[in-house]
C-alpha cells in the first residue's frame, strides 16, 4: 500500500493527511461569503476567467443570501447524522476570499472560527489579492487555527493564462507562494487539465514547476464548459479539443508520477453542476472517474512520486 493512503489509493490522500494530523474524521464545509473578484470588478479585468460560472466556482458552496453560520449548520446537520462529533474546516470557496477590507475579512473568518468543532479555515483566493496587511493577519490566524490558502494557478503557460483571462503572471504567483510559506502558511494550488490548445507536455510542465515550489497540496481539475460563459462561446465557435475521460486519466496519472509524494492530493477530478454543464458529460460520473484512476494506476503498477526522485536526480 502507498505510504500516504489509508484506503489503497496510490496517491497522497487528504483523508490520510487529516486522519494523521487530527486523529479524527474531518470535513470541509463550503461557504459563500459573497465576495467578488479583482478580475470581475475591473481592478484586474472584467468578466472573470473565461470558464468561471456566475457563482465564481461556488456551485457547491452555501447560499450567499444566508448568514455564514446558517450556511455552515445546514451542512453540519447532515454530516452529524452519520459522523457525530466530527471536526470541521470552514472552506471559503466562491470567488476571491481575501478580496475585501481587512475588517470584513476578520468578521467573516472569525464568525465561523467560533463555531464548535471548527478546527481550521481553508481560503480560496488569487495571488494578486492578498495585501501585506491581509498577509500579516493570515499569519496571525495560522497561529491560532489550522489555516490553508488555496491559490488558483491553472497553468504555468503565459499564452494560455492570457487566453483564459487569468489576469496575473506566473511570477506574481510564485512570489505569493514564497510570501505565504515565509509565514509558514500552508498552500494548496489549483490547476486545470485540458485548457484550450494545451498539449500533454504543457500540462506535465505545470506539475514539474510546482515541484520547485514549497507547496503542501494540489487540486487537479478537468476543464468543464459551463453555460453562459465566454468559454462556452469560444467552444461553440472554435470546437477546440476537449480531453476524453481516457486522456484525462492518462495525463493525471503521469502528473502524479512526477509529483512530490509529500504533496497532498486535495482533489483529482472536477465536480460540475449538472444543470449548468455543457461538456464533457463524463465528468458527471465523478466516482467512475476516481475509480478508473485507481484501476489504471494498479494496472500500470505506478504511484505518486514514482518519477519524482528521477526528476530530482536529472536536475542535478
Amino acid at each position: 500500500m502507498f505510504k500516504y493512503s489509508l484506503d489503497n489509493k496510490r496517491y497522497h490522500t487528504l483523508n490520510y493527511y487529516f486522519k494523521n494530523k487530527f486523529n479524527s474524521k474531518v470535513f470541509k464545509v463550503s461557504l459563500n461569503a459573497g465576495f467578488t473578484c479583482p478580475n470581475i470588478d475591473g481592478t484586474k479585468g472584467y468578466g472573470g476567467c473565461i470558464y468561471c460560472s456566475k457563482t465564481g466556482s461556488g456551485e457547491h458552496g452555501g447560499n450567499p443570501n444566508k448568514d455564514l453560520i446558517i450556511q455552515f449548520n445546514d451542512v453540519r446537520k447532515i454530516i452529524d447524522q452519520k459522523w457525530p462529533n466530527s471536526k470541521y474546516i470552514a472552506y471559503f470557496q466562491a470567488r476571491t476570499n481575501t478580496y475585501a477590507p481587512l475588517s470584513i475579512l476578520k468578521e467573516k473568518y472569525e464568525t465561523v472560527l467560533n463555531i464548535d468543532n471548527v478546527i481550521g479555515l481553508s481560503i480560496a483566493t488569487r495571488c494578486d489579492a492578498i495585501t501585506d496587511d491581509t498577509l500579516n493577519y493570515l499569519a496571525y490566524l495560522n497561529k491560532i487555527t489550522f489555516l490553508t490558502i488555496e491559490l488558483g494557478l491553472q497553468t504555468i503557460h503565459e499564452k494560455t493564462s492570457k487566453l483564459i483571462n487569468r489576469g496575473h503572471t506566473l511570477k506574481e504567483f510564485d512570489e505569493m507562494v514564497k510570501k505565504l510559506r515565509k509565514k509558514k502558511i500552508n498552500v494548496v494550488v489549483h490547476i486545470i487539465n485540458g485548457l484550450p490548445y494545451e498539449t500533454e507536455e504543457m500540462m506535465l510542465d505545470t506539475v514539474r514547476h510546482l515541484n520547485t515550489l514549497d507547496i503542501q497540496g494540489i487540486k487537479i481539475h478537468m476543464l468543464n464548459i459551463v453555460k453562459d460563459t465566454p468559454l462556452e462561446t469560444m467552444y461553440n465557435k472554435e470546437k477546440f479539443h476537449l480531453l476524453t475521460k481516457e486522456e484525462y486519466i492518462d495525463i493525471t496519472i503521469k502528473q502524479l508520477e512526477l509529483l512530490n509524494p509529500k504533496i497532498v492530493i486535495n482533489r483529482i477530478t472536477s465536480d460540475p453542476d449538472k444543470n449548468t454543464l455543457v461538456a464533457p458529460d463524463w465528468l458527471l460520473k465523478k466516482f467512475c472517474v476516481l475509480n478508473d484512476i485507481d484501476k489504471e494506476m494498479v494496472k500500470r503498477n505506478t504511484y505518486q512520486g514514482k518519477l519524482y526522485k528521477k526528476l530530482i536526480i536529472t536536475k542535478h
